[in-house]
């Protein structure tokens, strides 16, 4: 796909890819994954290091987007009524009204999603997999673009309530970021100046700012990405050898508990296709597959005893199954 054939909705999700890029510094694989989650109208959950522009990078999307944004601090107390919203008794009228609650919201921030306890946790899990809330007796949809990004701490283990593999699988991606390179924080400590200053304005322009309906056309454009047999097979395979993997090797069937899941299918083949339509290709490549996978399953395997005791990563078993999976 050249240049020239770019779609309308193309032009527009890579201007918001360079505002974003120049607002967050030294992030590109959590910029792009970001925006590949909300072309696929997936979820993401991001973990790392505190001060790594985590929540600056959700922020900074909202601005870049004709839609409403909400963080949520994720603490021990909290409740689902916070999150869902609940019905408050209006004397006036006589009768009970459902206050709305941050989940109605198009962007949402679950930072330090790990801080609540399951109840929480699965209020949250639940409105992102049905796109909609239950309260009492009535049903609330939510808005036709809705994206969750929750993060975790990986430092911090205690007073947390991990999150159980079935909510685990709810999300997308499970992206993992570390700290910038010297010259991208060099870059930081001007941002930081400049904006303390006041000479750099955050705010897009109006030609920046992407409307609701874009996106949602650059969806529809995102699914119509070629993909061909061999390489749906190929991303098949993949997702199989994680549920087989005695195939592809006696090590394998010992380091795999538990494989990946349909939804790991559907998550490679929709973020695949994102990859591609982002590098304004129209079909996919093996590599797109190659690239997603590592954080479409990060979060979904699960890893035997014996393979956690000889330090054996998910990482290095998803590489592995890369390996050895053959490429058509």
């Amino acid at each position: 796909m050249i240049e020239a054939s770019l779609t309308n909705s193309q032009i527009a999700v890579q201007q918001l890819k360079t505002y974003i890029s120049k607002q967050i510094i030294g992030q590109e694989v959590l910029v792009e994954r970001m925006l590949i989650a909300l072309l696929a109208d997936g979820h993401i959950l991001v973990e790392g290091a505190p001060g790594l522009a985590k929540t600056r990078a959700i922020n900074v999307l909202s601005r870049g987007i004709e839609a409403n944004f909400h963080r949520v601090q994720f603490t021990p107390d909290l409740l689902p009524a916070d999150l869902t919203g609940t019905e408050i008794y209006r004397p006036q009228q006589g009768n009970f009204e459902f206050q709305k609650g941050p989940l109605f919201h198009n962007l949402i921030l679950a930072d330090e999603i790990n801080r609540s306890p399951a109840k929480v946790q699965a209020a949250l899990l639940e409105a992102m997999a049905e796109r909609q809330i239950t309260v009492g007796a009535a049903t609330y949809p939510l808005p036709e673009l809705f994206m969750v990004m929750a993060t975790q701490n990986p430092i911090e283990q205690e007073g947390t309530y991990p999150l159980p593999e079935a909510q685990l699988d709810r999300f997308m991606l499970h992206v993992k970021i570390d700290y910038p390179h010297a010259q991208h924080e060099k870059d930081i400590l001007h941002l930081a100046r400049a904006e303390a200053r006041g000479e750099l304005n955050s705010a897009p322009s109006g030609q920046t700012k992407i409307s609701q309906q874009s996106l949602l056309t650059a969806r529809k454009e995102v699914l119509d990405v070629f993909m061909s047999d061999a390489l749906e097979e190929y991303l098949l395979q993949l997702i199989i050898a994680t549920r087989n993997p005695s195939v592809y090797g006696e090590d394998m069937a010992s380091w795999i508990q538990y494989g990946a899941s349909p939804r790991a299918s559907i998550s490679l083949d929709r973020g695949a296709r994102a990859k591609a339509w982002l590098q304004q290709r129209d079909f996919v490549t093996p590599e797109d597959i190659q690239d997603i996978a590592f954080d479409v399953l990060r979060h979904r395997l699960i890893l035997s005893y014996e393979a956690e005791a000889e330090g054996i990563t998910t990482g290095r078993v998803i590489k592995e199954l890369i390996a050895r999976v053959a490429v058509p």
